[in-house]
């Protein structure tokens, strides 16, 4: 709950008032620029969550949490819209003998006149002359009304609705009153007013709904494979579906979902409790579809998508709760689908495979069919975190490059809609780094005008904890996506030139190589790892919604989340995920040939790919420091282990940061950007201190000479030391 309190806080404190501003900016900037054309800007941006969706490996997200996140979302939207309504109150003081409304206007507020008794019964001013303020009033009646339906549904889940019959269906019909206001005032000429705070609000309802933000579910794809073989077995239509190859399990499924799951017979109280709780979800959103809005929920992403039958099985599972179907009878009704999903693509081998997954999702007619229904938009969601950790940040860079190109140009060749979700972490080993920047670096051509891309807890704060970096950030986006867009209707010479594209995949392949030579196939890493870092102290602090393992007493680098990963290595100052392999992969590429370095310069000034990978690359060696880190080093149980791990993490840092400065033809790290070294470096000061500090403070708390109460005494000063490092750095995971 309090996490989800958390998330909302940033709508109340700064995204509601900064949203109608970035519109008035970019209205503004277009009337500058365009003083003639009559150019209307829809309401395009819009937000999203997944806290109290996020069920990937988080047990505490349950059915009912899901349920709690979507009415706390909508017990402060409809909380706001209130106060905006008071606002617009006052505001619109309109006299009918001196106005004439529309007459649109006064047939809706002829109908909501069954209203007058519950809305002015109590009240001394019914403001019988004051049309707009009387039409306000109804509203503001209404709104009150979904607002007390939803407080009740808070307080208990199962309470009767029936007493708020008069309550708003959803948001557009409320947006259909504030518009009638907006077009009558301007019917009689109040052009100035209708553009003030009516247009804000409706603006802020365009932007928000009744749901604040959609809420996106997401679910490991195992849990769907469990339920609907455990299903398919009770019904009897196939005893063991685990056993069943892809085709044929791609076929089964596309039949059963087409004909909208009959025979399927199964009794929900006999299956196991996880799978009980996979089918829950469903459930729930079908229930909050009708309860909240049907763009309550954003898309369902099924992490660790594997093969195409992990997407149709959702589709089966969302089929039996009636999600998906026909409307009438089955030979010639109508599909629908309320339901959309994201695939999401995140290691190394699903980022290499994902054209073959999307083209057996897209040859299969009954998905196709499914898909237009609910409006031919396929979102595929790419990974950074698990995909740089498993592959170091060079492939996975450049895979997600690929990946990207494979995956628009698979679904313009089926005549598919497809929108990429990127999943980036707030620091770069997780694909973080400058939100104008990282858009622009994209590959040309796919990003059709709209761009999904997440904003990690971490960050928040420091974006929008108000309306003015608030509204900062969002500019930086909508540019981004502007600029990044321009090849639609402007085409141009490609940057990613087949040269360039042959050239990354060699440099890929020399990174990776690198990579993997350390955290994989270095005796000891793993241990200097745990015992050179403070990760495992980490996971004893009260932040995430999840485990920072993947199974409980499994070291592997494979059970280690992307964000424990990332987190203990900048901790440490090593901050390895974000360069290591670069330094390496470049050099020897280069080898002694002056010319490829001169065209890794020409690529660096004019590929924003490259360009965006090394500068993120500069940040991240700027906040590593080699003396502090060899510190960190001493911490491991064996003085072979821990000097051999070092020396080779010095020498690639050593190796990349002149390699950089090379390329790029800088002197020094952030030449470019002065005020973000200025920054960094007015940090060090304080970062070296509380780094000896936590180190004193781990050798203690891991001290097991030290009883366990005295160990304990140092474990509360610790944790406050890793969150002033990461104050300092700006860096969690």
């Amino acid at each position: 709950r309090d996490e989800i309190k958390n998330g909302i806080y940033y709508f109340k404190e700064s995204l509601f008032d900064a949203v109608p501003v970035v519109y008035r900016n970019l209205e503004d900037r277009i009337r500058d620029h365009y003083p003639t054309a009559n150019i209307t800007v829809p309401s395009f941006l819009k937000f999203g969550s997944w806290i109290g969706g996020d069920r990937d490996g988080n047990p505490n997200v349950t059915p009912e949490t899901t349920e709690l996140a979507l009415r706390l979302q909508s017990r402060t939207t409809l909380q706001e819209y209130i106060k905006r309504l008071n606002v617009v109150f006052t505001h619109l003081t309109h006299s009918d003998q001196f106005t004439t409304p529309s007459r649109e206007f006064t047939e809706s507020l002829n109908q909501d006149e069954n209203l007058r008794f519950e809305v002015f019964a109590n009240n001394a001013v019914s403001y019988t002359h004051s049309p707009y303020q009387r039409k306000l009033a109804f509203m503001r009646f209404r709104i009150q009304q979904n607002l007390s339906k939803t407080r009740a549904l808070l307080n208990d889940a199962t309470t009767d609705t029936s007493k708020y019959a008069h309550c708003y269906a959803s948001e557009a019909d409320f947006l259909i009153d504030l518009t009638l206001i907006r077009d009558s005032l301007y019917s009689h000429g109040d052009h100035k007013i209708a553009d003030l705070a009516i247009k804000d609000l409706i603006r802020q309802v365009e932007s928000f709904g009744f749901y604040l933000m959609h809420l996106d579910v997401r679910q490991e794809s195992t849990r769907h494979t469990e339920a609907v073989a455990e299903i398919l077995q009770q019904s009897n239509t196939y005893m063991d579906y685990d056993s069943l190859d892809e085709d044929t399990r791609i076929k089964l499924l596309s039949d059963l979902i087409q004909h909208q799951c009959e025979g399927i017979k199964f009794d929900h109280d006999k299956l196991n409790d996880s799978n009980k709780e996979t089918l829950e979800v469903f459930k729930v959103i079908e229930k909050m579809h009708d309860e909240i809005s049907p763009r309550a929920f954003g898309e369902y992403v099924i992490s660790m998508t594997h093969q195409a039958s992990h997407i149709l099985e959702v589709m089966l599972l969302a089929t039996l709760v009636g999600l998906t179907g026909r409307k009438g009878s089955e030979a010639d009704g109508e599909w629908f689908c309320k339901i959309r999903i994201s695939p999401l693509f995140e290691t190394i081998e699903d980022l290499n495979h994902i054209e073959s997954v999307l083209t057996s999702l897209y040859d299969d007619e009954t998905y196709k069919t499914l898909l237009g229904a609910s409006g031919n938009m396929q979102e595929v969601m790419l990974g950074y975190s698990d995909s740089c950790k498993d592959g170091g940040i060079l492939a996975s860079s450049w895979q997600l490059f690929e990946a990207q190109q494979k995956a628009m140009n698979l679904a313009d060749s089926h005549q598919i809609d497809c929108r990429l979700f990127h999943g980036r972490g707030g620091t770069i080993g997780r694909g973080g780094g400058p939100t104008h920047e990282s858009i622009l670096s994209q590959p040309e051509g796919t990003v059709h005008g709209q761009i999904k891309f997440t904003e990690q807890g971490e960050v928040l704060s420091n974006k929008y904890s108000n309306t003015e970096t608030a509204v900062y950030e969002l500019t930086l986006g909508v540019t981004g996506l502007m600029l990044a867009s321009r090849y639609q209707i402007l085409p141009g010479e490609s940057t990613a030139t087949e040269e360039n594209m042959s050239i990354m995949r060699e440099i890929m392949a020399h990174g990776e190589s690198s990579y993997r030579q350390l955290t994989d196939n270095t005796d000891g890493f793993l241990d200097y790892f745990y015992e050179a870092t403070p990760v495992s102290e980490i996971a004893l602090m009260n932040i995430g919604s999840r485990p920072s393992h993947r199974k409980a007493g499994d070291r592997s680098k494979t059970s280690v989340r992307a964000i424990g990963w990332v987190f203990g290595w900048a901790q440490a100052r090593q901050t390895l995920p974000a360069w290591y392999g670069i330094g390496t992969a470049l050099q020897q590429w280069i080898g002694d040939d002056e010319s490829r370095l001169e065209k890794l310069r020409d690529m660096y000034q004019n590929w924003p790919y490259f360009k965006a990978l090394l500068s993120n690359t500069e940040m991240a060696l700027y906040k590593a420091d080699m003396r502090t880190a060899k510190e960190y080093s001493e911490l491991c149980l064996s003085d072979e282990v821990g000097q051999k791990i070092y020396a080779m993490i010095r020498d690639e840092h050593d190796r990349t940061l002149e390699i950089t400065l090379k390329v790029s033809n800088m002197s020094h790290l952030l030449d470019d950007i002065p005020p973000l070294a200025l920054s960094l470096m007015r940090r060090d000061p304080y970062l070296d201190p509380l780094n000896h500090i936590q180190i004193k403070l781990l050798k203690r708390y891991r001290d097991e000479s030290l009883s366990e109460e005295e160990r304990k005494k140092w474990l509360n000063p610790l944790l406050r030391s890793i969150n002033a490092v990461a104050a300092g750095m700006r860096n969690t995971g």
